[in-house]
């Protein structure tokens, strides 16, 4: 803090700060990058190493709490590791790139005229990779599960299929019926598509039936457990290190579906520092790292010219489909005024951001959507209808913040923070402590608004810890992506904001942690939720909506998550990038298994 109030906010002592604290690696000049490289030595190998251009190696940035644990129902249980990209293979998965959802052990899924009654329709000869056959049974014992199990259910699609299915039935052996509640026209592309992590895991039966769901470990070598029908199997899993080895008699192949992958071992292994991770990359320890910043990039594709992309040039990055938030908890004082969740949002300067914590390779968010075609299409509804003039989400403008703030009786003391009877201003921020992307992010906002005469603290937390506390309400603000969901129409994101789902303080909330009740919004997105995809009529109740969303503003959009994914072509080639976009790029998504099979070695080429 300077001599008269908090000292001012500069991109230089920004990055001198963060550089200090180990927040990111590309704040380091490149001379001591290097020289963090060359002292840095792994055990990657070579391109020489039969055994290492055999295996495909994937970075993670925390370390897994419990290894032994392979129950998406569970809690605590870890996806990032090889369940979504090994083990578990997916329904259908949305593609970004060309807006198709594709079939995988799905061949098709229609609904009636009505929309309240869907057929699934399962591919021909898939295979568990204990032998068993992947059939109807397994998709109703599942969904099943799902409705009728307990509350507990470490699995947000447990609280949708226990609101939307009200019978399931197998047809016959390869077919499924689904009978709902009530109209839904997204029944498919919620729950049973990848659109952001993954979709429903069908489990099975012959497994899992008679087990605990929320004790149940799923885990046993000598058994062949995990039990699932990706063409890898578990053969080593640690906190540290995680192995899969390709499985010769995967289904996909006698049922004429796909040939095996090409690489024959999977990696995943926990480097939990970006220098780490970028200098052992350098080195050709990793074929992927998931999401550094732009400097690091630069640093590493300096060090080793293999490295590549989803952009050639800057901005580099692929555009994440949860956008950050900084969310206020609406139900705890003084944070419950919009008033000064609107001063808040006057304090931050946007362009900031997006030049400081992101190094340019972001944009600023209108709204809290992904700034994809299909989304950006409703967001310019809004421009259209003189909405962000009435509620200028965008503007920075500290002088309206001090009015806001001042307006409600706090008065600014000798070092220029507010106070009021006796009582500072103060703001605690969350932020997850793995990875330096929300940090960055918390520490400008931070700065900001400690320039705008509020005390601000940042706390630190692992990401169990940070969700669990976001869920409970247990939080004052956050750096989060609790909107995350919406990817080509804008009603899954709006409905987690829903007033149905506001729980008291103390009790997990299933959205809307930031507690907000408005009975005018959840209205209007009740009536997007049983219009047809694509239906005009959705235009003017997103509108009026956005317009609730906006006036008390609960939380605010803070950049547009930018995910820079670095692939090395040093053993393989045929990663998705923006010149050779099959698919988006995300390496440890349900999704990525097309990523996998389209990996062909470097030496090939």
């Amino acid at each position: 803090m300077g001599e008269h109030g908090p000292a001012r906010l500069t991109r230089r002592r920004f990055l001198r700060d963060s550089a200090a604290g180990g927040a990111a690696l590309g704040s380091v000049a490149l001379g001591g990058a290097a020289a963090l490289l060359s002292a840095c030595e792994g055990g990657g190998g070579t391109p020489g190493d039969d055994r290492r251009a055999r295996t495909v190696r994937f970075d993670l940035n925390r370390r897994i709490e419990s290894p032994e644990l392979w129950n998406p129902l569970a809690p605590g249980f870890r996806d990032d590791s090889g369940f979504n990209a090994a083990l578990c293979e997916p329904l259908f998965m949305l593609n970004y790139e060309t807006g198709e959802i594709e079939p995988w052990l799905g061949l098709e899924f229609t609904s009636n005229d009505t929309l309240d009654v869907w057929t699934l329709r399962l591919r021909d000869g898939v295979t568990w990779s204990d032998g068993e056959a992947f059939d109807a049974d397994d998709v109703v014992f599942t969904t099943e599960l799902l409705r009728t199990g307990p509350a507990e259910i470490n699995f947000g699609h447990a609280i949708a299929i226990q609101r939307w299915v009200a019978a399931v039935r197998a047809v016959d052996p390869l077919t499924v019926e689904f009978t709902l509640t009530a109209p839904n026209p997204r029944f498919q592309l919620d729950h049973f598509a990848v659109k952001i992590v993954r979709c429903i895991p069908i489990l099975p039966e012959h497994i899992w039936a008679g087990q605990d769901p929320l004790t149940f470990q799923n885990y046993d070598l000598d058994q062949g457990w995990p039990v699932f029908t990706g063409p890898y199997k578990l053969t080593s899993t640690g906190q540290s290190l995680v192995t899969w080895e390709r499985d010769p008699e995967w289904w996909g192949v006698d049922a004429g579906f796909q040939e095996l992958p090409a690489p024959e071992f999977l990696e995943f292994e926990v480097a939990e520092t970006e220098e780490v991770r970028v200098a052992r990359a350098g080195d050709n320890e990793f074929d992927v790292l998931d999401d550094v910043s732009g400097g690091a990039f630069e640093t590493l594709r300096a060090r080793n010219e293999r490295f590549v992309s989803w952009y050639p040039e800057l901005p580099y990055a692929w555009e994440d489909p949860c956008t950050r938030l900084f969310s206020l908890n609406n139900a705890v004082e003084p944070w419950n005024d919009r008033d000064l969740r609107w001063a808040v949002n006057f304090a931050v300067d946007k362009d900031q951001i997006v030049e400081i914590a992101y190094e340019g390779t972001t944009s600023k968010p209108r709204m809290f959507f992904p700034p994809y075609p299909p989304l950006e299409v409703y967001v310019d509804l809004l421009e259209e209808a003189g909405v962000f003039e009435e509620y200028p989400i965008l503007d920075h403008d500290p002088d309206r913040a001090r009015q806001l703030i001042e307006s409600k009786g706090w008065t600014s003391d000798g070092e220029g923070y507010y106070s009021r009877d006796g009582v500072e201003l103060t703001l605690q921020i969350d932020v997850i402590s793995e990875g330096s992307e929300g940090i960055r992010l918390a520490n400008v906002v931070s700065e900001q608004l400690q320039l705008a005469g509020i005390r601000t603290t940042l706390r630190r937390l692992a990401f169990a810890t940070f969700a669990e506390n976001l869920a409970q309400g247990a939080f004052e603000a956050a750096v989060d992506f609790s909107a995350c969901g919406s990817v080509s129409e804008p009603w899954f994101s709006m409905d987690l904001f829903h007033q149905r789902r506001v729980v008291p303080l103390g009790q997990p909330a299933d959205g809307n942690a930031v507690r907000w009740a408005n009975a005018e919004y959840s209205r209007h997105v009740d009536a997007m939720a049983g219009l047809p995809l694509g239906d005009p009529r959705i235009e003017g109740h997103f509108i009026a909506a956005a317009r609730e969303y906006l006036r008390d503003l609960p939380f605010f959009p803070a950049a547009h998550a930018k995910k820079l994914y670095c692939f090395n072509t040093t053993y393989w080639t045929g990663w998705a990038t923006s010149e050779d976009n099959y698919i988006h790029p995300p390496p440890a998504v349900n999704s990525s298994h097309r990523i996998i099979h389209h990996l062909r070695p470097a030496t090939d080429g």
